[in-house]
């Protein structure tokens, strides 16, 4: 889904919100009709599941390119699948920069059977939290400190997928950024028996970019968060740009950016994503920022995360 947020979505009480609520119920009726009457395909090999409620920015396909890595290094031969979407392109090429077993299809269902078929022993489905088509053998939801559940309220009156009483259906938590007591304290009064696990971005290239004046742009989920992140890196952002989710990038639009940045000598930089968007292009001066996802207590998480082969036996 491509969305760009409106600032209201952050906003525990606004008029926006309020005017929006009734297709907000609807939108919560119809996701509960549909949870009743679809029956789950259950699948012979393990399906682990990196979702979200928030919408976007929450760093599940980073988390995703974490699991399959850690798992294939501990023998086992996961798959990740991605539902086909046409803009989102980027995050296919960026799996792959990672991790070259992926499988797109418009329908996850079949996905899964042809993961099967190809002789993988696992799935990490990259989304799919709200696909009530799939039996999960474990669900792993993403959030990040700087939006947590913004307002709380759900599509199209704040910025959830669904209920937050929904964390009762997954096994783990993740929080990226930082810890969040209030949060945590929510999380576990709707679901005592999850795990909470904490996570953060290393930039690796961060020194490149340090006494520079800087041009950010970025279409990802939360583009806040990229501008954020650099500047508690002590990065010079003198203008900043926000596209939508994965916005499909016009060569004009980029160049249109470069030129900006020329006359007022700026050094251009955006996200990795973002950057494999506009890599076609061939155009020149464009940075991206590359990072490392760091688990904090990553060992035990990989051992819980394990535990989900034994169930298929």
């Amino acid at each position: 889904m491509r969305v760009f947020k409106p600032k209201f979505w952050n906003s525990k009480f606004n008029i926006f919100s309020i005017i929006l609520l009734p297709i907000s119920l609807l939108f919560y009726i119809l996701t509960k009709i549909r949870k009743v009457f679809l029956r789950p395909t259950e699948f012979k090999i393990p399906v682990i599941c990196i979702g979200n409620i928030y919408l976007g920015g929450t760093g599940k396909t980073p988390f995703s390119i974490f699991c399959a890595n850690e798992l294939s290094a501990k023998g086992k031969r996961p798959v990740v699948i991605k539902k086909l979407y046409k803009n989102h392109f980027d995050e296919n090429r960026f799996i792959q920069n990672y991790f070259k077993d992926l499988i797109v299809k418009k329908n996850r269902v079949e996905a899964i059977f042809e993961a099967e078929k190809q002789k993988f022993d696992s799935v990490i489905l990259d989304d799919g939290f709200q696909d009530y088509k799939v039996k999960k053998d474990l669900n792993i939801l993403c959030f990040h400190k700087n939006q947590l559940v913004g307002n709380g309220f759900i599509f199209p009156s704040g910025p959830l997928r669904e209920s937050l009483n929904n964390i009762k259906n997954a096994e783990i938590v993740i929080i990226n950024g930082g810890r969040s007591e209030m949060f945590e304290k929510k999380v576990f009064e709707i679901n005592r028996d999850i795990d909470l696990f904490y996570s953060d971005y290393r930039p690796l290239n961060i020194e490149s970019f340090k006494n520079k004046k800087i041009l950010a742009f970025a279409g990802i989920g939360s583009p806040e968060n990229f501008f954020k992140l650099l500047e508690l890196n002590d990065i010079k952002i003198q203008k900043k740009i926000s596209f939508p989710d994965h916005y499909n990038f016009k060569k004009r639009e980029i160049l249109e950016i470069i030129d900006y940045a020329n006359k007022h000598d700026l050094e251009v930089l955006t996200t990795e994503k973002d950057y494999y968007r506009i890599k076609d292009y061939s155009v020149n001066n464009i940075n991206y920022l590359k990072l490392k996802l760091e688990i904090k207590d990553r060992e035990r998480l990989i051992q819980k995360i394990l535990k989900v082969y034994d169930k298929k036996i």
